[in-house]
């Protein structure tokens, strides 16, 4: 690496209170190695201890670190998009702010950008998560995988690098749902992925429920894909198929005198099954309207409320 080269840490923070301080500290360590200048941009995603706090008292410590404060809780994604907006670095790195990315596996990162690579994920080989975490994980990306037509691996998650010219496109993108993971495979680039150490969180838990992994990803496949619309093309057609083959038969048992008592139920669980099926249908096809209605607002992925030691 060529001497004075800048690198941004972007980090979104929510509930970091315990882990602000030693994550400034040991990213710091870690790129004493790297005969580099950094930055570490902390963005503030509302969070309801006093994180912001702490990088107020960070910021007016040191130049290196930039506080973003947003103006109220836009998601880990949307704080992410801020801080990608304020990098300035050749070499960005996004990591989370409850260490379980372990900053000491930066420099590794950064080494693999140096061979020429312009994306380099950090696969978690062992994961520190509890085992249903884990196994909700690996089904979520294959699901995700399968709708939005975009290979995912539940291993990685947002810990990486990238060139300032991979962030530059991802910025482009208009999309107003964002999702780090999907937007790198999405414009291309020269990729490659390295192991790393993934640490267990020491303090509290995951903000992230089932409930709200499932409205991501919900959100997620309904921005990059239009596959589950022709999904249902397709459940549609064989729906249709299967009851005209159905009337067919029921014609030929008819006229062979082979039906003494038509079916009350049968017609009943046949109208509440069609109806569920076009209920959802419509369903599927309001998401669809109501996410083409929130893009066209246009309305901006976050709001900045205040900046510390920002560059522009």
């Amino acid at each position: 690496m060529k001497e004075n080269k800048l690198i941004s840490i972007v980090v979104p923070v929510y509930r970091g209170e315990p882990f602000l301080v030693d994550l400034y500290e040991r990213v710091k360590n870690a790129l004493l190695s790297q005969k580099c200048t950094f930055e570490i941009i902390l963005v503030n995603d509302q969070s309801p201890d006093d994180s912001w706090e702490i990088i107020q008292n960070l910021a007016n410590n040191t130049e290196e670190v930039i506080g973003v404060n947003l103006s109220r809780n836009f998601g880990q994604h949307a704080a992410i998009t801020a801080g990608l907006s304020e990098a300035k670095g050749e070499i960005v790195i996004v990591m989370d702010c409850d260490l379980q990315d372990v900053p000491e596996e930066i420099p590794k990162l950064i080494s693999k950008i140096e061979e020429g690579f312009d994306v380099v994920f950090a696969r978690r080989v062992e994961r520190n998560d509890s085992f249903f975490k884990r196994l909700f994980s690996k089904w979520f990306y294959k699901i995700l995988s399968y709708l939005t037509g975009i290979k995912m691996d539940h291993t990685i998650a947002n810990y990486g690098a990238y060139r300032i010219e991979v962030i530059q496109a991802i910025l482009s993108m208009g999309d107003y749902v964002r999702y780090l993971p999907t937007m790198v495979k999405w414009v291309g680039f020269k990729a490659t992925s390295v192991e790393v150490q993934h640490d267990a969180r020491s303090v509290g838990k995951s903000s992230y429920n089932l409930r709200g992994l499932i409205r991501l990803g919900i959100n997620v496949v309904i921005t990059f894909s239009d596959k589950p619309l022709r999904l249902m093309v397709n459940i549609g057609l064989f729906i249709s198929v299967g009851s005209f083959l159905l009337a067919i038969l029921y014609a030929i048992l008819y006229f062979m005198e082979k039906i003494e008592v038509t079916g009350y139920a049968s017609l009943i669980i046949s109208i509440w099954f069609v109806g569920g099926v076009v209920i959802t249908f419509l369903g599927l096809i309001g998401s669809y309207l109501g996410k083409l209605f929130d893009q066209t607002k246009r309305r901006p992925v976050f709001i900045v409320k205040e900046k510390l030691n920002a560059k522009s």
